[in-house]
């Protein structure tokens, strides 16, 4: 599905709030629109798998944390899960924004509904290359953060030679399609 990133997290002119506001909007397109329609396509409540690269991986982290008990796992290639960077500079701080901030909000998780749904989870596969422009400290957290928690999350370092790009991504996705689903 096509995304809000131009018009939200990396639209420079836009405030925080309508960034936060905009990403909400964003969710409950995926969760009362999307999921629906593919759970109608496919006749049947399936596993859902969620996928994105680079701020892709963000959404479809965000999204398998955010509502577990809709989807059933996640392959994030090359994600950087901290967005402070698009709203930091603004001093402006709001719940849409923590809520959305992986890197926030998902070391308190300890509730009693999302996190035992997570720790049931067996397609968790987070992606990342080494090579120009990726963040494999951001995946490496990730899948830290997610172990801590009892969330078994496979976490996969490709070589220096794999850079922030489509041909990357283009590699990494018929591994692990072919590998673990």
């Amino acid at each position: 599905i096509g995304g809000i990133n131009r018009e939200g997290w990396l639209n420079k002119d836009c405030h925080p709030r309508i960034k936060g506001l905009l990403q909400q909007a964003f969710n409950r397109y995926v969760t009362d629109e999307v999921v629906p329609y593919i759970w109608h396509k496919c006749q049947g409540n399936h596993g859902i798998i969620t996928v994105g690269a680079s701020l892709g991986a963000y959404h479809a982290v965000n999204q398998l944390l955010r509502r577990p008990d809709l989807f059933a796992g996640t392959i994030a290639m090359s994600g950087a899960y901290d967005i402070r960077d698009y709203y930091e500079s603004y001093g402006y701080h709001d719940e849409n924004i923590y809520f959305n901030n992986v890197a926030e909000y998902l070391p308190h998780l300890w509730d009693d509904h999302h996190l035992p749904m997570l720790q049931h989870k067996r397609d968790i596969h987070i992606l990342t290359g080494q090579g120009a422009y990726e963040k494999p400290e951001a995946s490496a957290w990730l899948g830290g953060t997610l172990h801590s928690k009892g969330v078994p999350a496979n976490v996969d370092f490709w070589g220096h030679d794999m850079r922030h790009d489509w041909p990357t991504w283009r590699a990494m996705m018929p591994h692990i399609v072919g590998a673990y689903l």
